[in-house]
Parts: structure tokens; sequence; C-alpha cells
């Protein structure tokens, strides 16, 4: 079985090489790159049973043993988020495909996305699966170098600097990851996670609180939490819709994961975590406003993100098996239902030819299936019972309240307010967009660049995609029982950290 833990990483990337070679037969490429994305979900799906069944399966690269040698290590936590990431990366190729084809034809061939788009899989699912922080620091660089690609593809000047912003956030983040890694290295003599778990304990304790707050800084950035924020409003929105749902419902949550894994593996806590919670706090708010004071479509679900992954920090801050297992409900939510948000902002673009909120309307009476797929996933946001989201932050209200901390009780109350105001914000939305008189589409501002705008017309690949990410997250809805018992397993493993580590450094298997 440790082969498949190899397969998410492998693959995507043989397929990257293999796929700029087929630049000129474009079917091949597409037909590469849905081929290969189908048996991740497969290969994932299987990780998630056997870790489930048996524990964590483990893969030591070149028979190497740990922490000398590469480990890849499939647990509940990371084949969870492996499948969910995999069938939403499934989704938006096959909505970029029928964008593609619609705007360009059937025989027009592109030499870069593909190749870039399966190369941020394979960094996406490398960073789930590695066990050491510098292999972490690569998955990182790897989604860095194909997004920014994917972000500037025959954009605008305007567009590039936007990208800029991203590119140049993203190095500092690097750099201070990098140098995070050298003081870790210098301080315990490894960077494989599970034997960090044993040795950074035996620290100064001053010692460890500075490489814990660095460590917060560096996926903080990833993650988008407030004041680390700034850059992603300006960043998301200038890009293709499905380029900006998959960095929306995919790297930030990268970031997330790595925070919570770090943070009960590497750096433990033995009660609430105040500073986490009052940063979940702050995040929560900040996005949550920000997104009230935008006309821009795209800005608007941008601040939306930022404000629920305060959400999540708020889960990890409580900081018990319940906090825990709420943070993954809700990232399994979220990586569902902001990329299918991001996916209809596109549709509604197509067809309203602008992201600006007061020159949309009536297209609830023009196009009522756009309307349906953005109405679910936006309620779902909004936390309206029974959807995903209903599920996700009722764990997460459980959690701050059953946590008896003072702090959790005003996190939990931020929350409920929080989620009034997305609540508004998504109704702001659908009243400008789907309500009123029906408006012209704007002509295409710029026919030249990837964003074509103001057709009037969506491609049924297209809507058959997003649709496939609606009933994603009402499956989520529908199977929260199962679901949320995976979780709080996967949150007991967290808390305890024996598990993963006996399977690391004891009981792994070679390969």
């Amino acid at each position: 079985m440790t082969v498949l833990v190899a397969l998410p990483v492998l693959l995507p990337l043989a397929a990257a090489g293999l796929s700029l070679a087929l630049g000129r037969f474009a079917d091949l490429q597409r037909f590469l790159g849905l081929l290969v994305l189908g048996v991740i979900i497969v290969d994932a799906a299987a990780l998630l049973y056997v870790s489930d069944q048996s524990g964590p399966v483990v893969l030591q690269m070149g028979a190497w043993p740990a922490p000398f040698g590469i480990t890849l290590i499939a647990d509940r936590l990371s084949s969870l988020l492996l499948v969910v990431s995999s069938v939403v990366t499934f989704a938006v190729l096959i909505y970029s495909i029928g964008q593609r084809i619609t705007d360009y034809g059937r025989e027009r061939s592109s030499t870069t996305f593909h190749p870039m788009y399966l190369m941020l899989c394979a960094g996406v699912s490398l960073a789930y699966l590695t066990g050491d922080l510098f292999n972490l620091f690569v998955a990182f660089e790897i989604m860095l170098s194909s997004s920014y690609v994917l972000i500037t593809r025959r954009t605008t000047s305007t567009r590039i600097r936007a990208g800029m912003t991203y590119t140049i956030v993203s190095l500092a983040s690097s750099l201070l990851f990098i140098t995070m890694i050298a003081l870790v290295y210098a301080s315990t003599g490894t960077v494989n996670l599970a034997d960090l778990g044993t040795k950074v304990a035996g620290l100064p304790r001053g010692l460890q609180i500075a490489l814990a707050l660095l460590v917060v800084i560096v996926f903080g950035v990833k993650a988008a939490m407030v004041p680390l924020h700034f850059w992603l409003p300006d960043s998301y929105p200038t890009a293709p819709a499905p380029v900006t749902a998959v960095f929306a419902g995919l790297l930030t949550k990268v970031g997330i994961y790595a925070l919570i894994r770090t943070q009960t593996l590497v750096f433990s806590h033995s009660e609430s975590w105040n500073l986490m919670l009052g940063i979940a706090l702050i995040t929560m708010i900040v996005g949550a406003l920000g997104a009230l004071a935008q006309n821009d479509l795209n800005r608007l679900l941008s601040f939306l993100l930022v404000s629920h992954i305060g959400y999540m920090l708020f889960g990890l801050g409580v900081y018990d098996v319940v906090g825990l297992t709420g943070v993954i409900l809700y990232v399994v939510h979220h990586i569902t239902v902001q990329a299918t948000l991001f996916l209809v902002s596109g549709l509604i673009t197509r067809h309203s030819g602008t992201v600006a909120l007061t020159r949309m309307g009536g297209m609830a009476k023009t196009t009522p299936l756009i309307a349906v797929l953005f109405a679910l996933p936006a309620l779902s946001l909004a936390g309206v019972p029974p959807f995903s989201g209903f599920v996700a932050k009722l764990a997460l209200l459980q959690a701050g309240i059953s946590s008896g901390s003072t702090a959790a009780f005003a996190v939990t109350a931020g929350m409920v307010l929080t989620s009034l105001l997305s609540l508004y914000a998504m109704a702001r939305v659908w009243t400008r967009v789907f309500w009123g008189q029906v408006k012209a589409p704007a002509p295409d501002p710029d026919p030249t660049d990837e964003l074509v705008v103001g057709t009037a017309s969506s491609s049924k690949p297209m809507l058959a995609a997003t649709g496939v990410l609606v009933v994603s997250s009402l499956v989520i809805a529908l199977v929260a029982g199962p679901l949320g018992e995976v979780a709080g397993r996967a949150a007991d493993d967290l808390m305890d950290g024996q598990t993963y580590k006996t399977a690391v450094l004891g009981g792994g298997s070679g390969g």
C-alpha cells in the first residue's frame, strides 16, 4: 500500500512533463490531465480508507529510515483533505477545458496551463503528505512557481502588477520559511516532523515560543490571516475564474493545514491558545467588514475568504478534540464552497461582462440555473441550515461553548456576528446580481487577455463542473455524521500525536 502515498505527487509531476510535450495535441493534453486527477481521486479515497481502518500509511523514500530520509505519510487528516482537494481540482479542470473550448475552439491547445496546473496539484499533494519541514517548503515553492505562471497568463500589465504583489509576498514568506527551517535544524538537528515533536519539547521554553511564533507568521502569510492578508484581495480577483477558484479553494487551506500539523505535532499547547483566538476574532471581523465595502464581486468573495480563515483559526485556538474536529469539518466544507463560488462568479462575469455589482441585475430571469448554482453555496457559506456550512459552524460553536474559556466565548460571539455579516453580504450579491431590471452585458474591456467576458453564454461543461461542486457540498451535509466521526478520529490523532510519531519513527514501512 505504500506506493499509493507517492502517486498523488509523482503522477502529476510526470504528467506535467508529458503534457508539455503534447502541447500541439489539445485533446490529448486535456485527456491526460483528467485521467491523472481521476486516478488521484481513487488513490486518495483508498488512502483515506486504509488510514482510517489501519492507521497511517508511511513511505520511507529510498528505504532510508526516518528521520534521515524523506518520509511521505498519509494519515486520516492528510488523506481526507487530499480526497476533497482532488475532487475540486478535477471539477475545476473540467470547467477550464469547457471555457477554453467555448472561447477558442477545440483545436486551440495551451502549452502552459495544463502542465502548470498539474504541477500545482503535485505541490498541494506533497504539502499534505510530506513528513518533514524542508519538503513542506519544497511543496510551497512548487505551488508558488506554478501559480505565478497561472495567475499571469495572457493578462494585462495591471493584472501582472497584481500578480507581482502575490509573488513578492510569497517570496518574502519563503525567505522566512527557509530561515525558520535553518533555526529549527540548528536547534534540534532534524527537520522531520515526528522527530521534532520529541526534540522541540527539550528546548528552552523561550526558544520554543520564538520558533512557534515564527512558524505562525510563515504559515499565517500563506493562510492569509489578518494582518498578513493584504496580498489576497488584490491578487486572486485578477486571474481567470478556474485559476482563482483553485487558489481560493486550496492554497490558503494548505497554509491552514501546515499550521494545524505543526502546532499540534511539534509545538503543543496545554490549554486554549489565547493568541490564536485573538487573531481568529480579528481575522473574522476584518474580512467580513472588508467584504461589505466591496462593489467588485471577486474582491467581495476574497474578503469573505479571509473572514472564514478566522473560523479555522478559532478551532485551532480552542485547542481540544472538539475544536480540531470543527476545524477539519470547516476546511472540508470551505474548500468545496469557496471554489464553487468563484466558478459561479466566472459564469456571472461571462454573462454580465463586469464584476461591478452595481452594473448587474435581473440574472435570475435570464439565467435561472446560474442563480441556483450561486444560491446553494452562498447559503452554505453563510451557515444556513441544513447546508455543510451550518454543520461545520455548529461544530465550532460547540467547541467554543464547551471550552470554558472566556476568550473562546468572545470569539464564539464574534463568529455568530460575522456569520450574519456573511449572510448579509451574500444577500446583497443576490439582490444586485439576480433581482431587479435585466441589464445588457457590458463589452469585454480587453478581448486579448485570458478573461473572456460579456459573452452572455456558458458551455455545458462549465455548468456541469460547477454543479458537481455544488452537489459535493450538499453531499458533505448529507454525510455529516460519518464525516464528523472521521474528523473526530483525525482530531484525536492530532491531539495525541503518538500514532503519527510511531508510524514514522517506529513502525514506518520502507519503500
